[in-house]
């Protein structure tokens, strides 16, 4: 029997700033049940792409990815803030709603034609996969698709995406 997600969805209002509806997938994560069922229907989507590696930004994207990853039997690389790897790295500077950041992979993370599933826990602006798509491509690797836990529709970062297949399990 399939669980049905959103009860697995804690909303706050006015959280972190007063006028947000912060989504946040912790319940979903402390239920083993239903973190297995969110793991495994992005597993699937990835075996119908035939993923080679996952790769997920900071930090949520890990907890996303590496499950997927190791349900897959795949490689994970983390996708992480400028200056938090070791090694040589290839970093992407992208705009925030105030300010800007970067990310970075290291340069071998991602083998020329990989192909590529780039996990996250919540699409909002883009912004963030937009940078991680970027890096993933400029190793040389094939983006075959996105995967989210959440995605909230009103901020229209599917928009940045319209050149990948994406996954969201649940949608605001």
């Amino acid at each position: 029997m399939s669980l049905d997600l959103s009860k697995y969805i804690a909303t706050y209002d006015d959280y972190p700033e007063p006028g947000v509806l912060f989504r946040d997938i912790s319940p979903l994560l402390e239920d083993g049940e239903a973190y297995a069922q969110a793991t495994n229907e992005i597993a699937e989507f990835a075996r119908q792409r035939d993923v080679d590696m996952v790769v997920g930004p900071e930090a949520r994207g890990f907890i996303v990815g590496c499950p997927v990853a190791y349900e897959l039997g795949t490689g994970f690389s983390p996708a992480r803030k400028e200056g938090k790897l070791p090694g040589e790295t290839e970093t992407v500077t992208y705009d925030l709603e105030y300010g800007q950041s970067s990310l970075s992979l290291r340069k071998n993370a991602v083998k020329p034609g990989q192909r590529v599933l780039v996990t996250d826990d919540l699409l909002a602006t883009g912004g963030t996969i937009e940078a991680t798509i970027k890096l993933v491509e400029q190793l040389g690797g094939v983006v075959v698709g996105c995967a989210f836990i959440v995605e909230l529709d009103e901020l229209h970062g599917r928009d940045k995406l319209k050149d990948y297949d994406v996954l969201s399990l649940l949608n605001y």
